[in-house]
């Protein structure tokens, strides 16, 4: 199989691996709590986005576009723009019983949100034309709500007690700061919403 990858795959596979080493991280952050492994957790999913850049630009350069390469971006795109961003909000402190929701729904809305871009490329792609535009937020927006967790840990506002907007008791414990994962998950799916594809 490795036979059939192009050299812009294997950025694509990069990208893929540093999504799987921030949950990593991140998983090592609730054994050990430091500050190190959380800002090691966080750093990753913006550099699995250099990947997710390159890749493209080399499949250009080298006219190199497969569908295989365009199924493994989505699926390296969903642990590093989409778990890996989940786990970094779990080990932050958001771990209440509608956090979990929150969370999980994220994750399905940029799935959901991968699939739709994939077939609608795969229409597109057969008639000739390319994708001009994405419908709904693409999921390495995922980055922004990563920089603001990196934040909270530098102003040492991690854990449960410690998160910005505090916690609230509804049936189950949310965290006001979990609604950024939901809006940014809702943005990802909605068709109204239409950017540029550059």
């Amino acid at each position: 199989m490795i036979r059939g990858f192009h050299l812009a795959d294997f950025f694509t596979l990069a990208n893929a691996a540093c999504g799987m080493a921030s949950v990593f991280a991140s998983m090592t952050y609730l054994v050990s709590p430091t500050i190190g492994v959380f800002t090691l957790a966080a750093a990753l999913v913006p550099l699995a986005l250099v990947f997710d850049a390159l890749d493209g630009r080399v499949a250009r350069w080298r006219h190199a576009h497969s569908t295989l390469g365009r199924e493994l971006d989505s699926l390296a795109d969903v642990i590093a723009f989409g778990v890996a961003p989940a786990a970094l909000a779990f080990a932050a402190g958001m771990r209440g019983g509608w956090d979990w929701a929150v969370l999980i729904f994220f994750v399905a809305c940029g799935v959901s949100r991968l699939a739709r871009f994939n077939v609608t490329a795969e229409a597109l792609s057969s008639g000739g034309d390319k994708v001009k535009y994405f419908e709904g937020t693409p999921i390495p927006s995922s980055v922004v709500m990563v920089v603001v967790l990196a934040v909270a840990a530098w102003g040492d506002r991690l854990g449960a007690a410690a998160l910005y907007f505090g916690s609230v008791e509804l049936g189950l414990v949310l965290h006001p700061l979990v609604l950024m994962f939901a809006l940014s998950g809702s943005l990802m799916i909605s068709k109204t919403l239409r950017i540029p594809k550059l």
